[in-house]
């Protein structure tokens, strides 16, 4: 065997060495993980908690907003986070959060859509102690919730209603409701409390709305076929103020009647400013959020927290809405 020729043996009985001891390794290291039995996958720790989240409707940018700031909180902190869309639908609510329960979830996070409907599937969600975190609107037994997060929902009818009369000494006034939740009857409440026994205010036509846009547009045109005669409108939402706005629109009375609201969304304010509402009372959703998601990991580690938070409200007018941006939630 020439010189050449040994060279070249060295250098193949080295390959199969290297080899051998990288496949050892390869194989050593499938055990050991296999046998450790732990998620190494990103973000993710060893006894994760899951966090179960039920909002009254995803058809609604208020709560994509509160759900990605707690869901941020959720990730950074290395826990899961899993989501139900009930769409308004209080049994299909019921239905999801119980299959949250059998998922093991360690807290729940919950709009309700219906204000008394949920009680038999709370029980069962102490039961198994699970914390619950209500937001936005109140449940009905409010001994079940650890912690209810709102917006000030009676004040935000109330500053809406001391802005009406500051603007209308005589109205036609229809008040668009939601009378299934708490947080609509404290916005209609805190606004009649100012507006109702005022000489001049007539309160002509109350209307379930439901708070969604594509339920206020057509009950209001019914309102308008029906003949009745109005000149302002409240509504204790939003989605059902632009929905009315649409309908006003479409009848050529947007000249004629006011229309106040509360959440000061992206939508209204661009409709303050142009002239097209009046006034709304702001909720800030990323406030909610965030105060939630602090809540959530107070109440893990076990610490005491404040029964009831309620989050100011503020009011836009076509004053002051620049201030707040047109093209965001605040």
């Amino acid at each position: 065997m020439n010189a050449y020729e040994q060279i070249q043996t060295k250098i193949k009985n080295r390959f199969w060495y290297i080899l051998l001891f990288i496949n050892i390794i390869l194989i050593m290291t499938f055990f050991w993980a296999k046998n450790t039995k732990k998620d190494y996958s990103v973000n993710q720790k060893e006894n994760a908690h899951l966090i179960g989240a039920s909002y009254m409707t995803m058809n609604n940018e208020f709560y994509k907003i509160m759900s990605e700031e707690i869901s941020a909180r959720v990730e950074a902190e290395g826990d899961k986070m899993v989501l139900r869309d009930p769409a308004l639908n209080a049994d299909r609510q019921v239905q999801q959060i119980t299959e949250m329960l059998d998922m093991g979830i360690d807290v729940l996070v919950v709009t309700p859509v219906e204000q008394k409907g949920l009680a038999s599937v709370l029980e069962q969600a102490k039961k198994q102690g699970v914390i619950i975190v209500v937001v936005d609107t109140n449940i009905y037994d409010e001994g079940w919730a650890d912690c209810t997060i709102t917006s000030d929902n009676y004040n935000a009818g109330k500053l809406v209603g001391e802005y009406f009369l500051q603007q209308n000494q005589n109205a036609k006034l229809i008040i668009m409701t939601h009378e299934m939740t708490k947080s609509g009857q404290d916005r209609v409440q805190g606004f009649l409390d100012v507006v109702e026994n005022q000489d001049g205010i007539d309160i002509v036509k109350r209307i379930e709305c439901e708070g969604q846009l594509e339920i206020a547009m057509p009950k209001l045109q019914e309102a308008i076929d029906d003949g009745v005669e109005f000149d302002s409108v409240f509504c204790l939402n939003d989605l059902a103020s632009v929905g009315v706005v649409a309908a006003l629109e479409d009848n050529h009375m947007l000249n004629t009647v006011n229309v106040y609201g509360v959440d000061a969304s992206p939508d209204s304010k661009v409709l303050i400013k142009e002239g097209m509402m009046r006034a709304s009372a702001a909720q800030f959703p990323s406030e909610i959020g965030s105060e939630t998601a602090n809540v959530i990991y107070r109440l893990l580690d076990g610490e005491a927290v404040q029964k009831d938070i309620l989050v100011p409200v503020e009011l836009i007018t076509e004053a002051n809405v620049e201030a707040f941006g047109t093209d965001r939630w605040q």
